[in-house]
């Protein structure tokens, strides 16, 4: 079988420690690979978006700030898609159970809309049966 014509995806990585201060470190990613792979405008803000939330979320609740944990981001681009990895350290949450952001007694908090945003930006997104790791998926 001639594999000349196979063309492999591209892997990108990133540790980062349980701090605020990883989203940027997150955003210059986000950066570097849509200007690569030539990610619209709209696609590159939904990725922001989502990932942000993402991360944000496993600092915060997934690793509780806890520094010695790690958020594990990973970028697979094959083709005319991208798929973006979340992991965190922490012992998951029951993502089908989660309050209505959008019910009016939940418009006033100003937390939990994250899971929201994700599931109305991404074209697609799949969490682990544990709930510490969200796959999330952009056509490019």
């Amino acid at each position: 079988m001639d594999q000349s014509n196979v063309q492999a995806g591209e892997m990108y990585t990133l540790q980062l420690p349980s701090k605020q201060e990883s989203i940027t470190l997150l955003e210059n990613l986000i950066e570097e690979i849509s200007d690569r792979h030539q990610v619209s405008e709209d696609t590159f803000a939904n990725m922001m978006t989502c990932l942000s939330e993402a991360v944000n979320n496993a600092i915060a609740h997934g690793n509780k700030f806890d520094e010695t944990k790690k958020v594990i981001v990973n970028a697979d681009v094959e083709g005319k898609r991208i798929v973006w990895t979340v992991t965190d350290e922490g012992d998951g949450f029951d993502y089908n159970n989660l309050p209505d952001p959008t019910a009016p007694e939940n418009l006033e908090n100003l937390t939990g809309r994250g899971v929201f945003i994700i599931k109305h930006l991404a074209d697609q997104y799949i969490y682990n049966t544990k709930g510490n790791e969200i796959e999330l998926h952009f056509k490019i």
